[in-house]
């Protein structure tokens, strides 16, 4: 009996420090919604109205700046690990380990990213990661997600990556979510940036957002979620990886639960500033490693 009391109390006590942490988070659940090759140049002329919505709902920047080379693994790396190359070690556009010694390493392998810190504090947290781009999972930590989903677009399943996210949006209910599309880079680099194709690939990517959204609604969780648009560089005619503003420059959306409506900051954001800012939603503690901000400034 005694026995059955001890018990019982840990379990008490186990799940108040639970419910005691996910009580400080500023909302109960956060929707990144990464796409690939998304110059911020793009976004009052592209037909996005899901996408702008969020921004008159919420808080937003279109200076936020990519690192060099403005690429995608170099700049997802730093987006999820809240430092730049220089500490991280990932600094080519298909980095599939650091070319540079990681100045720190946790138990999971990589450098520390906002994914593990996620789940070291929650260990008993929903966490998903759905991606199209294959490099993507060289860039979090694999083994500390519940669902892990890669599929690749092609023009039989063009629309598999919104589907396994809308589905298990609404089974999982996840608290922290990655979903990460490959486009529009690769319109960017068959037809160029900043023409007709890219704004139709545009139109398209948020019609999925929408879906998105709505399954979130769907799930019960549109009150207590903090989306988060953002993109890993832009482009120039058919590439990216140099120093132009249109490479350079990404936008940044959030909106949701406890963030400010229809305002437009204008401090400088870097890349790295994503995981900072993502770690301050859930009271994680930042490492000493990173040197991302949170941009606090868009929270009520």
């Amino acid at each position: 009996m005694k026995q059955s009391r001890f018990f019982l109390l840990i379990v008490c006590a186990f799940l108040c420090v639970n419910v005691a942490s996910a009580a400080k988070w500023k909302a109960k659940h956060v929707v990144l919604i990464g796409l690939d090759g998304w110059g911020a140049y793009s976004v009052e002329k592209a037909e996005m109205p899901t996408v702008k919505k969020l921004m008159a709902d919420g808080s937003y920047t279109l200076k936020k700046r990519s690192v060099l080379p403005s690429s995608s693994a170099v700049n997802w790396a730093s987006m999820f690990m809240g430092a730049g190359p220089e500490i991280h070690g990932f600094t080519e556009w298909g980095s599939e380990k650091p070319e540079l010694p990681s100045r720190e390493i946790s138990h999971y392998g990589l450098f520390p990213s906002v994914w593990g810190l996620f789940r070291d504090a929650n260990p008993d947290a929903e966490m998903g990661y759905i991606y199209e781009w294959g490099g993507m999972k060289y860039l979090a930590e694999m083994q500390a997600m519940n669902k892990e989903v890669n599929i690749a677009p092609s023009e039989s399943n063009p629309r598999g990556c919104t589907d396994a996210a809308v589905s298990y949006i609404k089974e999982s209910r996840p608290a922290f979510v990655g979903i990460i599309f490959e486009q529009p880079d690769g319109v960017g680099h068959g037809d160029g940036h900043d023409t007709p194709a890219y704004y139709t690939k545009l139109k398209e990517l948020d019609g999925y957002i929408g879906e998105i959204v709505k399954a979130v609604a769907d799930a019960g969780m549109l009150d207590e979620t903090i989306f988060i648009v953002t993109a890993d560089h832009g482009g120039i005619n058919k590439g990216h990886g140099g120093k132009t503003m249109q490479e350079m420059e990404t936008p940044f959306i959030i909106s949701g639960k406890n963030v400010k409506k229809g305002y437009e900051f204008t401090e400088s954001m870097m890349q790295f500033d994503v995981a900072s800012t993502i770690a301050y939603i859930f009271n994680l503690k930042q490492p000493q490693v990173w040197i991302g901000r949170p941009m606090k400034q868009v929270f009520k």
